[in-house]
């Protein structure tokens, strides 16, 4: 591939910094707004943003992003929305944590690489509202381009209903890209996110793809961006309708040790954390998925 991608990269960057815009505005609406039920009283919740910045072996600029964090809001204890654009080389140990693009052909001897996304993991005050994970990005080499991402919804305390909604909106989203694909990307979802150690689900699943190329750039893009855009529908009615619910120390103790369970698995097992942390990526920004508290029993 000797086409550079200009156009599309831009495309893609500039849309993963509006759906940031969107989801961030949309989850300070909630602190906003959350008039009755466990801490309405509270001051509301905004978030802190900053600046990430990296910088190649020699001191040149190798991109960045904005790190978007909210701590101890009234509905959201810890909510992480973070979005990047980087680029530059990618080392041995960076080209292996790419998993499924391990080897491609050209690598080893023109190691550049460009990549932009949206990450969020969201860690609810009450128990009853489950935490949640999505990500959409986009990856260029002058090899290979394709995209991943998805969402996963995180309760401790699940309510088949919730569980129901926030599927059926991923499948709605999808659908329309060919009946084929909620299926395969729920089934990869629970794959992906099987702790192998604790024999289970983090989680009650969701959708998830990585290495998604089918030739047909905007149709990817397309579906991406589709992605995204199942979000916000599938996750913010279920935390206005468990945000008003009481909770005691059992639900509490509950939400603590699941929490423990997510912790485990994005630091044995995630890709994007091991990514981050090998391409020298803000590390903050690259494990503000870990919960503010979490406890093993």
């Amino acid at each position: 591939m000797t086409d550079s991608f200009e156009t599309e990269k831009s495309r893609a960057a500039a849309w993963f910094r509006s759906l940031r815009d969107e989801i961030v505005a949309a989850f300070e609406g909630l602190e906003q707004d959350h008039s009755e039920g466990p801490l309405s009283t509270e001051a509301p919740g905004q978030f802190d943003v900053s600046e990430t910045r990296r910088h190649s072996e020699d001191g040149s600029d190798a991109g960045g992003g904005l790190m978007s964090v909210m701590r101890g809001g009234r509905v959201f204890e810890k909510v992480g929305v973070n979005v990047s654009t980087v680029f530059g080389t990618l080392g041995e140990r960076a080209q292996m944590a790419m998993a499924a693009r391990k080897g491609i052909p050209g690598m080893k001897e023109d190691p550049r690489f460009w990549a932009s996304g949206i990450s969020l993991v969201a860690h609810m005050q009450n128990p009853h509202v489950p935490a949640v994970h999505m990500n959409t990005r986009m990856f260029w080499t002058p090899h290979a381009w394709w995209f991943g991402g998805g969402s996963d919804l995180n309760p401790c305390i699940e309510y088949g209903e919730d569980t129901a909604h926030f599927h059926a909106q991923q499948r709605e989203k999808l659908d329309p890209h060919g009946a084929e694909f909620y299926p395969r990307l729920k089934e990869w979802a629970d794959e992906y996110f099987f702790i192998p150690h604790r024999k289970r689900a983090r989680g009650v699943g969701g959708i998830f793809m990585d290495d998604h190329c089918t030739g047909d750039w905007e149709a990817d893009f397309t579906l991406t961006q589709d992605i995204g855009r199942a979000f916000l529908p599938a996750f913010v009615p279920l935390v206005r309708k468990r945000r008003v619910q009481d909770w005691d120390e059992a639900d509490k103790e509950a939400q603590l040790v699941h929490r423990g369970l997510y912790a485990e698995y994005n630091l044995v097992y995630d890709r994007g954390t091991k990514f981050g942390l090998e391409t020298g990526h803000d590390a903050n920004a690259v494990l503000m998925s870990l919960p503010p508290l979490a406890k093993w029993i």
